[in-house]
C-alpha cells in the first residue's frame, strides 16, 4: 500500500512534539565558506594567453602546434568546471526548520521531511569530512568545513562552518542510530 504525503506529515508532526525541545537553536539557514576565485580568475587568464599565442601564430601564417590546441582545452575545461563549482558554492544553502531540511545548491533542490531520511554516512576527506544524507526519494550531501593548506599555511577555508550542529541535528531529528564505524567512516541507520 502506497504511504501518503498526509500520512507522512502526521508522523512528522508526532516526531517535533518529541524533538522540538532538543536544539531550538538548530533552525535556520546555513550557508557555506565561499572560497576565493583567485584560482578562477587565473584559469581565464591563462587561456586568453593561450588564445592570443595562438592567434599571434595564425597571424604570422606559422603553424599551430598540437600542444598549443591542447593547453587551451585544458584550460577552457578547468575554467568551465572551476566557475560551474565556484557558481554552485554561492547558490548552496542548508535550511533546518522543526518539520524538514531543506538543501540547494543551483543544481539541486531537496526538501526533505525528517522521517524521509533513512541513512547518513560521514566520511574523511582532504578538506573536511563529506557527510551523505539518503532519503526514501531523494539524498544530498555536503561538506563539514575544512581547510586548504598549501605548505601547513591555511590558503582557505571550504564547507560549512556549522557542519556538525548540522550533522548532529540531522542525526537527531531523523532518529538515526550509529550502524557501524570503518577506517573510510561513520554510518547511520533508522
Amino acid at each position: 500500500m502506497e504511504k501518503k504525503f498526509s500520512d507522512n506529515l502526521k508522523n512528522t508532526e508526532e516526531h517535533n512534539l518529541v524533538y522540538s525541545e532538543i536544539q531550538p537553536d538548530v533552525y535556520g539557514k546555513y550557508l557555506p565558506e565561499i572560497i576565493s576565485r583567485r584560482g578562477e580568475y587565473t584559469v581565464w587568464i591563462l587561456l586568453l594567453a593561450v588564445l592570443g599565442g595562438w592567434i599571434i601564430l595564425i597571424i604570422s601564417g606559422k603553424p599551430v602546434p598540437f600542444a598549443v590546441y591542447m593547453l587551451g582545452g585544458f584550460f577552457l575545461l578547468a575554467g568551465l568546471s572551476i566557475s560551474l563549482g565556484n557558481w554552485m558554492d554561492r547558490r548552496t544553502f542548508i535550511e533546518i526548520k522543526p518539520e524538514r531540511i531543506i538543501f540547494e545548491n543551483g543544481l539541486r533542490s531537496c526538501d526533505i521531511i525528517w522521517s524521509d531520511i533513512v541513512a547518513v554516512e560521514v566520511h574523511s576527506s582532504r578538506w573536511g569530512e563529506k557527510v551523505h544524507v539518503r532519503a526514501r526519494s531523494s539524498h544530498f550531501a555536503f561538506r563539514k568545513l575544512g581547510e586548504v593548506k598549501i605548505s601547513g599555511e591555511i590558503k582557505g577555508r571550504m564547507g560549512f562552518k556549522d557542519g556538525d550542529k548540522i550533522l548532529d541535528a540531522i542525526i537527531e531529528h531523523s532518529r538515526l542510530k550509529l550502524d557501524k564505524t570503518t577506517e573510510i567512516g561513520d554510518y547511520y541507520k533508522v
